[in-house]
């Protein structure tokens, strides 16, 4: 399909910065400095697309509030957390391409290591920077570079169908980080089980996708999965083991599976690809997370083919 129409999505290129009299001055540098590495890129996005035979328009992402059907291309420009808010407004159709418009350096990580965290944006699913975005680019609109299908996480809450997939992870926890989530858990295919019933007293229940699986799911103990992987993985966060069964507290979905939770607190929230958008939840809600969404057409970095 020639793509004629291409929608260019922006994370805004002010970020907000502290008090001058209580930051180091190498601190507010450091921040004025990403301002205008991204602000750079944006401008050089716009003037590569200006050279294109191609229809485009720009918009902020946090002006973002239909989903996504007028265009044959989304461009997302910051890093992933642009490429994940603009899923949640894409279905099955529309591929998407991150450009990771402020990249770390780790030449400056280690410079400044003393004195505060200098790293920038990850961009792990960003297939472009200013560096090879042309190349990108062309190779998408002569055919020659193929979008992959990243699995999403279906949610319902007592069978009503949540209108937002996942495409990193889920985390199903009291709205409280302080406080003790109460839910049991079982895995059926075809609404027969495949696990005992769980009974969970924890901080709460992570599911994440094989994309999402080198994010939060990784840094609390879990493992990698191949990128195209339809199945998901789940985890109990910092159970209280009492009664518990062990060996189902953390594993795999598969793709033909579904995780059934019921939660038994008075709150909860399911938190969809972080904490900006969210669902809340009661006691007695019943939970259902499978890979049954539809996926999503990325542009993938060499580096995770």
């Amino acid at each position: 399909m020639a793509m004629k129409r291409l929608l260019l999505l922006l994370k805004p290129s002010h970020i907000s910065k502290p008090p001058s009299s209580t930051t180091h001055p190498k601190i507010l540098r450091f921040l004025e400095s990403r301002q205008k590495v991204h602000h750079d890129a944006i401008n050089f996005c716009q003037a590569i697309l200006r050279e294109k035979l191609v229809e485009w328009k720009a918009v902020q992402r946090n002006n973002l509030s239909q989903p996504i059907n007028d265009v044959d291309l989304v461009i997302t420009v910051g890093g992933d957390g642009s490429l994940l808010q603009a899923s949640h407004f894409m279905d099955d159709k529309i591929p998407v391409l991150g450009v990771n418009s402020d990249p770390t350096r780790l030449d400056e990580v280690e410079q400044f290591s003393n004195d505060f965290d200098a790293a920038r944006s990850t961009g792990h699913l960003c297939a472009a920077t200013v560096e090879n975005f042309e190349q990108v680019l062309d190779g998408i609109l002569e055919g020659q570079n193929v979008p992959s299908n990243l699995t999403r996480i279906m949610i319902s809450v007592n069978a009503q169908r949540l209108s937002t997939y996942a495409l990193n992870d889920i985390l199903v926890a009291h709205p409280s980080p302080a406080s003790l989530s109460r839910f049991s858990l079982r895995i059926k295919k075809d609404d027969q089980p495949c696990s005992p019933l769980v009974n969970c007293r924890s901080s709460g229940l992570r599911v994440s996708t094989a994309a999402g699986s080198t994010a939060a799911m990784h840094s609390a103990g879990g493992f990698f999965m191949p990128i195209l992987s339809r199945d998901l993985q789940y985890m109990v966060r910092e159970p209280i083991s009492l009664g518990a069964v062990p060996d189902f507290m953390h594993g795999l979905i598969k793709r033909d599976q579904a995780i059934h939770t019921a939660w038994t607190c008075k709150k909860g929230v399911i938190y969809i690809d972080g904490s900006h958008v969210n669902h809340s939840i009661q006691d007695g809600d019943i939970i259902e997370i499978s890979s049954k969404a539809p996926t999503l057409k990325v542009f993938l970095p060499h580096r995770l083919m």
